[in-house]
């Protein structure tokens, strides 16, 4: 019995490895100790679950932090991409909101793709913040961003990544508000 599930099971790794692409991209299949997975925890942004009480908003905040997470990587395709997503997302009454994504989504320039996305954040905070409905989100702020006049956004993990400055000043920031239910 044990030399058939050993057997059963070494079938079923060859398999799997054999299947996995081809010799261009191999993955990394090394075993992490349980001290490598406590760092890897440790290193990895706690993650809120937010809902809200409509489908629309839902929608437009995962959107919004696509948009976020584009801005943190400096990646002004993915913000074009998720920007347009974004903008998709909207209903009829929520016009302005939407031309503002549109703008962000047609913006080529990093710099003026985070300058909408602060003028953005202004208008969709009290969305958000009426339409939770449970989980919490976090309003961060940064005071460097354009030119000292500071910039805010909202989150969904509490640990900052600043999407004004990216990798130059990723962590430069703090959380201003848990907003929740």
């Amino acid at each position: 019995m044990k030399r058939n599930v050993t057997l059963t099971i070494t079938t079923i790794i060859v398999i799997s490895l054999s299947s996995c692409g081809d010799a261009t991209k191999k993955q990394d299949n090394k075993m992490s100790s349980p001290a490598g997975i406590e760092a890897k925890k440790e290193s990895t942004p706690e993650i809120a679950d937010a809902s809200f009480s409509d489908g629309m908003t839902g929608k437009v905040f995962q959107n919004y932090q696509q948009i976020r997470v584009a801005l943190v990587n400096s990646n002004p395709d993915e913000v074009n991409l998720a920007a347009g997503n974004l903008a998709e997302s909207f209903a009829g009454e929520w016009e302005e909101m939407k031309s503002m994504a549109i703008a962000m989504a047609d913006a080529k320039d990093i710099e003026k793709q985070r300058e909408l996305f602060s003028q953005f954040t202004e208008k969709v905070e009290p969305l958000f913040k009426e339409s939770i409905s449970e989980g919490a989100i976090y309003k961060q702020f940064c005071p460097m961003a354009f030119e000292g006049k500071g910039g805010y956004w909202i989150s969904n993990a509490e640990e900052i990544r600043n999407p004004y400055y990216g990798e130059k000043m990723l962590k430069c920031g703090k959380v201003t508000e848990t907003i929740k239910k």
